[in-house]
């Protein structure tokens, strides 16, 4: 269905007169009764009755007016929907009590009146194809892997060092310390489900084992962080590590114990992906905001794999 055909019918049954729709559409009159008359060849029905006042519509037409001002309706909003500014700021926080979320939070406080549709991605892969294709805005990730570089049309700028803590359950041997460093957690076990060959954060993990002599496991399925803390709660052998700004909640008895973990430091390092060509301008005040909130990187007494590039 013609959507010129359809406006230039809402407009003839809104003025009364083909004249004057004619002149509120910018075109001749001539071209109103041409669409006018295609349309009622596509619907095989009459819409309008010349009358010496101008023109009323028909029983069809009158049926089809509220269907004909939807339809244009609903193509405004198609066309906000891309248009530049006009429509929400899509972006990939990875999972909703991470560190990257929070930066999102902090990010709608500070600028309320920015529409956003977050959303959450598991991998890299996944996630710069999004970017690439223009179905998300920017992702949260550890920039960059080892071995996967991002593509030249990729820009990335690093906005977080979130330091690690190991998390207990009360009757673990480490339950009691105010901090611990990382060679106290030597010979510890340290359970971490559901890491994804390939990722950045299994390629994070796997550099801080071999760094310092760890005990990462990744056994049994990812049931989600409800049944991993219920695990490390009654399981006084195991402990895993969190990130120091993921929000967690659990039920009270489970008495569960976050440690700072220290000499040095691990921190994960969160990193901001757009394309360098998307012209969005809640992508620049996003930026703007986290490069005005983000503390420094690198800093000492901290750790990062060698592969994360401080930018």
């Amino acid at each position: 269905m013609d959507l010129e055909a359809v406006h230039t019918f809402v407009a003839v049954a809104e003025a009364g007169q083909f004249q004057k729709a004619a002149a509120d559409l910018s075109i001749t009159q001539q071209a109103v009764s041409k669409r006018i008359a295609a349309l009622e060849r596509d619907l095989g029905v009459r819409l309008f009755t010349r009358t010496p006042r101008g023109a009323e519509p028909t029983i069809d037409g009158q049926a089809f007016l509220p269907h004909a001002r939807e339809l244009m309706r609903a193509a405004e909003r198609a066309v906000a929907s891309v248009r530049t500014g006009r429509r929400p700021l899509r972006v990939d926080v990875i999972a909703s009590r991470g560190a990257a979320a929070g930066l999102m939070r902090g990010f709608h406080r500070a600028h309320p009146g920015i529409e956003l549709d977050v959303l959450m991605l598991l991998d890299i892969e996944p996630a710069v194809t999004a970017i690439r294709s223009g179905a998300i805005d920017a992702s949260f990730r550890a920039v960059a892997a080892p071995g996967r570089p991002l593509p030249e049309d990729i820009e990335s700028v690093r906005v977080l060092d979130e330091p690690l803590q190991l998390l207990t359950g009360p009757a673990h041997a480490l339950a009691g310390a105010r901090s611990v460093t990382v060679a106290e957690l030597a010979g510890h076990r340290i359970w971490i489900p559901g890491l994804v060959p390939g990722s950045e954060w299994a390629a994070y993990y796997d550099d801080l084992v071999a760094e310092f002599g760890l005990t990462i496991e990744s056994t049994g399925p990812n049931f989600g962080s409800d049944a991993l803390l219920d695990t490390v709660a009654d399981t006084p052998a195991l402990a895993t590590f969190m990130g120091e700004h993921t929000r967690l909640i659990w039920p009270a008895g489970h008495g569960l114990r976050r440690i700072p973990v220290t000499d040095p430091t691990p921190v994960y390092p969160h990193s901001l992906l757009w394309h360098r060509d998307n012209p969005h301008p809640a992508l620049s005040a996003l930026r703007a905001h986290l490069a005005a909130t983000a503390p420094g990187h690198d800093a000492a007494g901290t750790w990062t794999p060698d592969w994360v590039i401080p930018r």
